[in-house]
């Protein structure tokens, strides 16, 4: 029989002590969790008393506090009914004037919005035109330099034109001197040529109220010529005008009708001077036979001396016999007259 070794006596000894202590744990184990379960029931037990307690006591104090809370909040829903209808009376107006300012916020809101956008815009447009200024105030630089070159030019001819200025305004002041004496002395001149036309309208007042019916009604008579007259007088004058001759007649063509009145009144005046000279003529010869006749019939030494038709003597009478038409041997032929218009004339002078 073999005996055991010492290692083996210890270990069997450890694992039934280690048994030993595994059953005691356990044991009381189970007595501890049977002390909890009696000690949790009692307390379970007494816990709900004291709810049941609790829950009563706070029931009755949840009754009590909340009628007496729903009186409170009675009473201060009644105040607070009365500050709100206060408050509302109160503020209706600032209540009107505020959503009239809400409403302004919104309009102000969005223009703020809007101005926002545009000041950005005019931002970038800025920083855009800043650009182009910093490069047109390089691209300037060398052009206002030229413009300083034209500039000292102009300058220079601006000199040079004001010392011409200063020539031409003298020679103007010459000029208008001059100007003034030919004007005062035009002045007199057209002041002479009114007197003249006035004078001249006068005239023509007076000669209007001495015109006949036939002038009044006719006063352009048309050219006393006669075809045949007219083309010999075509005949006499071959020549024909030159251009300064034909604006000269251009010139005084609207002179033609005063021309016709005029040699008409020269006519006139030419007819009355050769009627006035026979009726002078006639008058003479009645003034010379009304004298024979008185010297006739009366006698007197002068009488006697001079010759006389009715002293007849021996059926003769001291007048010497005049020879008859007949009997005179030289016959003149009548005497022609041409008569050209003066204004047909002018027309080929001028």
């Amino acid at each position: 029989m073999r005996l055991p070794t010492p290692g083996l006596v210890s270990r069997k000894a450890i694992i039934d002590q280690h048994e030993k202590e595994i059953h005691y744990l356990q044991d009381v184990f189970m007595a501890m969790e049977q002390n909890y379960v009696d000690s949790e029931y009692e307390s379970k037990l007494e816990f709900q008393s004291m709810w049941d307690d609790l829950k009563n006591k706070n029931l009755e104090e949840k009754h009590f506090l909340r009628l007496q809370l729903e009186n409170i909040v009675e009473d201060l829903w009644r105040r607070f009914q009365d500050a709100l209808k206060n408050y509302t009376e109160a503020t209706e107006d600032r209540k009107i004037a505020f959503e009239a300012l809400k409403v302004k916020d919104e309009k102000s809101s969005k223009e703020i919005e809007m101005q926002m956008k545009r000041i950005q815009k005019l931002q970038e447009a800025i920083s855009t035109l800043k650009g182009k200024i910093s490069a047109h105030s390089r691209e300037s630089e060398y052009q206002n330099q030229c413009i300083r070159n034209d500039k000292e030019l102009v300058h220079v001819q601006l000199r040079r034109l004001k010392a011409q200025r200063t020539e031409a305004r003298s020679a103007s002041q010459k000029s208008l001197v001059k100007l003034t004496l030919e004007s005062n002395a035009t002045l007199k001149t057209l002041k002479k040529i009114v007197e003249k036309g006035e004078k001249i309208l006068k005239l023509a007042e007076i000669c209007r109220k001495f015109e006949t019916e036939e002038e009044k009604v006719l006063p352009f008579y048309s050219s006393v010529l006669t075809p045949k007259e007219q083309e010999e007088v075509e005949r006499q004058n071959p020549e024909e005008p030159t251009e300064e001759l034909a604006k000269v007649m251009v010139d005084y063509s609207g002179m033609e009708n005063f021309w016709k009145r005029y040699n008409k009144v020269k006519l006139e005046v030419l007819s009355l001077e050769h009627r006035r000279g026979q009726l002078l003529d006639i008058s003479g010869k009645l003034r010379e036979m009304l004298k024979q006749y008185l010297d006739g019939i009366s006698v007197s030494d002068e009488v006697l001396s001079q010759l006389n038709p009715l002293f007849i003597v021996n059926h003769r009478s001291n007048v010497p016999q005049l020879s008859s038409p007949d009997q005179s041997g030289d016959k003149r032929p009548p005497t022609t007259y041409n008569i050209i218009e003066a204004a047909h004339i002018v027309s080929h002078i001028l």
